[in-house]
């Protein structure tokens, strides 16, 4: 029986932050997230080894980023946190360690002394987390999600960072004891099984990284300076035809008429996906999204602008801010401004202030004042790594 072994998530797909890509293996500077975060593990001579759990199709990404370092052959995780985390656990049993922490791969800065900590803390408990208490005013809120049904007392509450560590046959008995539950950590499926759990103070650096901007606050914290500044543009025109609605901007937008088009036709959302390309000097969405391709046939425009946002991410880019002009007599944009650029900030991952949607009219000039059909132009900035 070894001592101590650490248990690293790398199973999630990072669909909040990219579809290309997953986050943990997108790059933090000189070397993608989840190395950074096993390279605080291997520098620890308390931890005997690691072992990672990953997805079975990022297997090329695993070889190439982890081929020289001295770890545990990796293992295949499962359809949930919940479920990788035990599949992770249940390859050990063989190594039968004493202790296990367990770390999400997106959290590329644990502190080796926060580390140490928590294993020293684990001698007099059988399961201790990091967490950092809350200073913010906590408000629950009623089914609806929009009004408050009462404040719950901050004193309380703490925000809960991994690794976290336990006891090695205690939480995999706990782990399979909750097979079927829906527990969002492993100290919540320690508490399930009636175990207590320690707490000890983290750190504010030790982030996860869900979002782009959790990425730019962890550049900052690696001292990475942008100096190269690139503006895409980008053009769509959809004639009008048959239908109830048009697509503006990932909203349903209620008309007499429909727009044609190979996909759901959403003009503006097309204009703004071929700029952020320009921006990046990689095509046009003809040729990332052919329309003779059936597989886009009637596809929901978000997904091209979600894949031109991973293209940027990929190269280690920002964006910066977005503009988008729809010409058109009608339908009218006014009222569904706000919702637009909410859409679009939440497809982008950028701040709503980043996101401007204007409308204009030709003055009943050309096709768009005949009302034959909408055009949108757009433009989009972004900040690449110098």
């Amino acid at each position: 029986m070894t001592g101590c072994i650490a248990l690293i998530l790398s199973g999630g797909s990072g669909s909040r932050y990219g579809e290309e890509i997953p986050k943990q293996y997108m790059s933090l500077g000189d070397r993608p997230v989840i190395r950074h975060a096993v390279e605080r593990f291997l520098v620890n001579d308390i931890i005997d080894g690691i072992r990672i759990v990953r997805r079975p199709q990022d297997q090329a990404l695993y070889d190439e980023i982890f081929s020289d370092l001295p770890i545990l052959e990796p293992v295949d995780g499962g359809n949930t946190r919940q479920e990788s985390v035990r599949l992770g656990l249940e390859s050990l049993t063989d190594i039968n360690p004493s202790k296990i922490l367990i770390h999400d791969g997106a959290r590329p800065f644990p502190d080796p002394e926060m580390i140490s900590q928590i294993i020293e803390t684990l001698k007099d408990h059988k399961a201790v987390i990091p967490a950092l208490p809350v200073f913010d005013t906590i408000k629950q809120t009623r089914e609806d999600k929009k009004t408050v049904s009462k404040t719950l007392d901050r004193r309380t509450l703490w925000r809960a960072q991994t690794p976290q560590a336990f006891e090695f046959d205690a939480i995999l008995s706990a782990h399979k004891s909750a097979i079927g539950l829906d527990l969002t950590d492993d100290s919540m499926v320690a508490e399930n099984a009636g175990i207590s759990v320690k707490i000890i103070q983290g750190n504010e650096t030790n982030l996860k990284i869900t979002t782009q901007e959790d990425m730019q606050q962890a550049r900052m914290m690696l001292g990475i300076k942008r100096s190269t500044t690139r503006i895409g543009t980008g053009f769509d025109v959809h004639r009008f035809g048959q239908g109830d609605h048009v697509m503006l901007c990932g909203i349903n937008v209620p008309h007499d008429q429909g727009l044609d088009g190979h996909s759901d036709a959403d003009v503006p959302m097309h204009a703004l996906t071929d700029a952020l390309l320009g921006a990046i000097a990689d095509g046009d969405i003809g040729s990332h999204f052919p329309p003779t391709d059936e597989k886009w046939k009637n596809a929901e425009s978000t997904q091209f602008l979600r894949h031109a946002a991973d293209l940027v991410a990929n190269l280690d880019g920002e964006i910066v801010n977005v503009d988008v002009t729809i010409i058109c007599e009608l339908p009218k944009v006014g009222p569904h401004r706000d919702t637009m650029r909410q859409k679009i900030s939440e497809i982008l991952e950028i701040p709503l202030s980043s996101v401007s949607i204007k409308a204009t009219t030709t003055e009943r000039l050309g096709f768009t004042g005949r009302s034959e059909g909408i055009a949108a132009q757009a433009s989009a900035s972004i900040s690449l790594p110098s």
